[in-house]
């Protein structure tokens, strides 16, 4: 069979047998996909040091026919993440990004979710520091909606009915995966969001109109709730490593 030659990323390695690796890789033909490296452990590996985290080459693949591990030719890298590693803000956001993708990604050939990953990748080496907190919520928040979970603003949630964004505070429930009405809202346990709180949210996630200006306390709250609803609509409740270590705030004093 014939190799596939894809653009790609690797979101984590791990040792197989005393001289290779296996990849996990984020892939533009083929979704997210594991694979061999065979030798790559080996001094003079043709691999060298190319299957690092968060890389982005040209993979090239044999599929196998009758497993879901695959054997990776070669990876020849062309953007290595050296700014990602020098900055630990960049670092935090660019690792929930990787996690998404490799826990929740589809194992099939969805081009508008791997470029948006990349994208938001070199969004994030490129930015100015002070900008990388709000645009690693924006591009987090927009992953999620790549992936099919974006949450429901307008509308509530559980019956359809329209919500104003002016009453006085509007219900949002992870749980039920948005806003809820006054009605629906009655015993549910939710956050209280104002109308700015909504304005903001819409324009992370779909990305329209400019980045809200956050302060820390309102950027700790909406890394929260992002948390929260993936938590629910995603992980089952299950660990999120790199969510834990983006909501932690005790290594921002270690800069």
């Amino acid at each position: 069979m014939a190799p596939v030659e894809t653009v790609a990323t690797i979101l984590s390695t791990f040792a197989y047998g005393e001289t290779s690796k296996i990849a996990r890789l984020a892939t533009r033909e083929l979704g997210v996909v594991s694979a061999i490296a065979k030798g790559a452990r080996r001094p003079k590996s043709k691999f060298g040091v190319a299957l690092q985290s968060l890389c982005g080459g040209q993979a090239t693949i044999y599929l196998a026919r009758h497993s879901d591990l695959h054997t990776l030719a070669s990876f020849d890298v062309t953007t290595v993440p050296e700014e990602l590693a020098r900055n630990i803000d960049r670092y935090a956001s660019a690792s929930v990004l990787g996690e998404l993708m490799i826990r929740f990604s589809p194992h099939e050939r969805n081009v508008g979710l791997y470029d948006f990953f990349a994208h938001s990748l070199a969004v994030l080496v490129a930015v100015p520091d002070d900008a990388v907190p709000i645009l690693g919520l924006r591009s987090i928040w927009g992953l999620v909606k790549q992936l099919g979970f974006a949450p429901t603003l307008t509308q509530c949630a559980r019956d359809g009915v329209p919500v104003d964004w002016h009453q006085a505070a509007v219900a949002f429930s992870p749980p039920h995966g948005g806003v809820l009405c006054p009605s629906c809202s009655r015993g549910v346990e939710s956050s209280q969001l104002t109308a700015r709180d909504l304005e903001d949210l819409e324009v992370m996630i779909h990305g329209r109109g400019d980045l809200p200006a956050l302060d820390d306390r309102y950027l700790a709250a909406h890394r929260r709730l992002l948390e929260r609803y993936v938590r629910y609509h995603l992980a089952d409740g299950g660990d999120l490593p790199g969510f834990a270590f983006w909501l932690a705030q005790d290594w921002k004093t270690r800069r």
